[in-house]
């Protein structure tokens, strides 16, 4: 059973101006997004910072989105790390929360091989027994998971069931979906690739967009699973514009400044990200306007 068919939100995290958590507005913010149709809560990825979180913060984000969402959605924690043994112990602590699944990133800065790949996500798939999802994003890592070490993990381990694709790149998109056929259940991890990935079978999409735009997302993915391609396409070369301009910068800047501009109140980036260009705010404003948002 895959772990969701359609859109899944990678939310943000909602910080007051004095940059501490606003968990208060988190809690909001994910009861507006199942109200718009999001099928699934990604909380602590690479949209909520959790790279600049404490534990205590990361832990209490994930148990407010458990609590939020009361069921409604599965909830999928973001718990990976660059240590083995720190991932663990956020996992275990997540199962125990009640997450419904795990997101595992690729090991960053220390990098490793893919032998060591396998061991690391190896070891965290033995201390939990709830499904994993894999986040290959080798532009925020600086390492990829090679397609034939996807399918020797989903092999190995009955709950590594799904992977996050966010390399960008097709062909290595295509032979994860041929190596993996079967195995794993395959999500974008690009907006602007959703339904070119949707076409080599993925099941929907892990999205920055539908912070902003939950329902037209979550309707592209089941446009297209309803097998109304067309319209779906259409519907993807329409939002592509402000896809772009919500990665004109770093993730989150832009998506923060557009749900800002929404009067969502969702708050600043904290340092080392900063508040988005003043001219690529007017250009992300302007785009926005055209579709409705403002």
């Amino acid at each position: 059973m895959s772990l969701f068919y359609g859109s899944g939100t990678a939310i943000v995290t909602p910080f007051h101006a004095n940059g501490k958590v606003n968990y208060e507005k988190l809690e909001e913010t994910i009861d507006w997004q199942i109200k718009n149709k999001t099928d699934a809560i990604i909380v602590c990825g690479t949209t909520g910072e959790s790279a600049t979180m404490n534990d205590q913060e990361h832990l209490e984000c994930i148990r407010v989105a458990i609590s939020a969402t009361a069921g409604r959605v599965p909830v999928i924690a973001g718990t990976g790390s660059n240590d083995t043994a720190h991932g663990i112990q956020l996992s275990q602590n997540a199962e125990k929360m009640g997450a419904d699944a795990l997101l595992q990133v690729t090991p960053y800065y220390n990098k490793t091989t893919q032998k060591g790949l396998i061991a690391h996500f190896s070891a965290i798939a033995e201390s939990v027994s709830i499904p994993i999802m894999l986040y290959n994003v080798p532009s925020r890592t600086g390492m990829a998971i090679a397609p034939k070490t996807a399918r020797e993990l989903a092999l190995k381990h009955s709950n590594i069931v799904a992977v996050k694709e966010a390399s960008g790149d097709i062909a290595q998109a295509a032979e994860l979906a041929y190596q993996t056929q079967g195995l794993l259940d395959i999500y974008s991890g690009n907006d602007d690739q959703i339904i070119p990935l949707m076409s080599l079978g993925a099941k929907g999409v892990v999205s920055v967009l539908s912070n902003i735009m939950p329902a037209e997302v979550h309707d592209l993915v089941i446009l297209y699973l309803e097998k109304q391609t067309e319209a779906a396409a259409a519907l993807q070369l329409k939002l592509l514009p402000l896809i772009h301009l919500l990665f004109c910068e770093t993730n989150p800047i832009p998506v923060k400044a557009a749900m800002n501009l929404m009067g969502m109140g969702v708050g600043p980036t904290r340092l080392p990200l900063i508040d988005m260009d003043e001219a690529n705010q007017t250009k992300l404003a302007a785009a926005m306007k055209e579709l409705g948002l403002l």
